[in-house]
């Protein structure tokens, strides 16, 4: 039986082919869009939702749109862009389908309370709607299967100080952008897998001559779009694994055995300075910080399997 998941998102280029691999996949059944304020305000990205649904043919999975803005402060401008339409300039047309009379937040809990137990909630964008939730209504969270979230950098590797995304020097985007609700998150004791920019920014996410190949030779609009996002990254000077970060998260729902994960006691800072949104793993062997929660977190992908995966998921 496919596993339900529902999508928390911030479209986005990645996050439009988190949705696309999440869709093509006969592992999952993606009962629901969710999105947020993160990479664009939450207009643009309910409306990238709807696009890319329309593209692929799915207009039957529910968008809906949820937080404008981060549950105490203001939102941040992101420094990396997406493009003047937020998915890599693939111009998609304008969507017809419309969005969910839910709020997110409230789509969020009913499928919960429809499904105990059944949903895995990917997280690929700021935990402003997530926490909300768990707010509104803490009774879902022992019904939650799982979060897998593209959440935070834990210093595993050079890669998570090299290619760290949010505004200070030590931060991943979707929690500097609200880090009071990435703490309720982290914090709830729902089982939560984190997968950090040690693991989702790695130099190994990169596609072939033959993969360019091949998205080149194919009709299907989802190989165009992703073959446009690799030439919009790289002529920006990125490397093409910014365009397949929260893919990860969809591989890790279908396959895993794909991700390497070890538990630490981590945390989020939520004050206001030079670690503003640093998300803290306590590593020790002695003396560590117990009362910080104990999360699964991501050390390690087998990146060629995960290339694999989802080029034969883009092109299927």
């Amino acid at each position: 039986m496919a596993k339900k998941i529902l999508i928390d998102c911030d479209p986005g280029m990645d996050d439009s082919l988190a949705i696309v691999m999440a869709v093509k996949s006969p592992a999952l059944s993606l009962v629901a869009v969710t999105c947020v304020n993160g990479n664009y305000p939450v207009d643009v990205t309910s409306k990238n939702a709807l696009k890319t649904l329309e593209m692929i043919g799915r207009t039957d999975i529910p968008v809906a749109r949820g937080m404008a803005q981060p549950m105490v402060r203001r939102s941040p401008k992101d420094p990396f862009t997406h493009g003047a339409d937020g998915q890599a300039e693939n111009n998609l047309p304008e969507p017809k389908t419309q969005l969910n009379a839910l709020h997110a937040v409230d789509l969020i809990v009913e499928t919960i309370k429809c499904h105990p137990h059944e949903v895995t909630i990917l997280c690929t964008a700021p935990m402003t709607n997530l926490a909300m939730a768990m707010v509104k209504a803490p009774e879902i969270i022992p019904l939650i299967g799982r979060i897998i979230a593209i959440s935070g950098m834990f210093g595993l590797n050079e890669y998570a100080f090299l290619n760290a995304t949010g505004d200070t020097p030590q931060s991943e985007w979707n929690v500097y952008v609200d880090p009071e609700a990435a703490d309720i998150v982290y914090r709830s004791g729902a089982p939560l897998t984190l997968i950090g920019l040690d693991v989702a920014t790695h130099f190994c996410v990169n596609f072939t001559d033959a993969d360019m190949r091949a998205l080149e030779a194919s009709e299907k609009p989802e190989a165009r779009f992703l073959k446009q996002a690799i030439r919009f990254v790289n002529a920006r000077g990125f490397e093409a694994y910014c365009t397949v970060i929260d893919c990860l998260a969809v591989g890790l729902a279908i396959d895993p055995t794909l991700i390497d994960t070890k538990p630490y006691h981590a945390g989020v800072e939520t004050k206001d300075g030079l670690t503003l949104g640093m998300t803290i793993r306590d590593g020790r062997h002695h003396h560590v910080w117990t009362d910080l929660p104990l999360l699964d977190i991501a050390v390690w992908a087998d990146y060629e399997r995960f290339l694999k995966l989802l080029m034969s998921l883009i092109l299927a």
